[in-house]
């Protein structure tokens, strides 16, 4: 699964600890959803989008065959 996660957490001048933070979850996991290796759940995603004010399909993106 791709995401866009590191591009807007860029346009909103956040680095991975702020987020984080926001988030409620470790800079670990904020690096680990950006590399892809994190899927994170419904919740997460969710707070995400909220929080960058786009839609959880322009967050996180299926690839063919997924």
């Amino acid at each position: 699964m791709k995401n866009t996660v590191r591009i807007e957490r860029a346009k909103h001048e956040l680095t991975q600890a702020q987020l984080a933070e926001k988030l409620g979850v470790s800079r670990q996991t904020v690096h680990a959803i950006e590399s892809g290796k994190y899927v994170p759940s419904t919740v997460l995603a969710l707070r995400m989008s909220r929080l960058f004010k786009v839609l959880v399909e322009e967050l996180f993106l299926l690839e063919e065959g997924e």
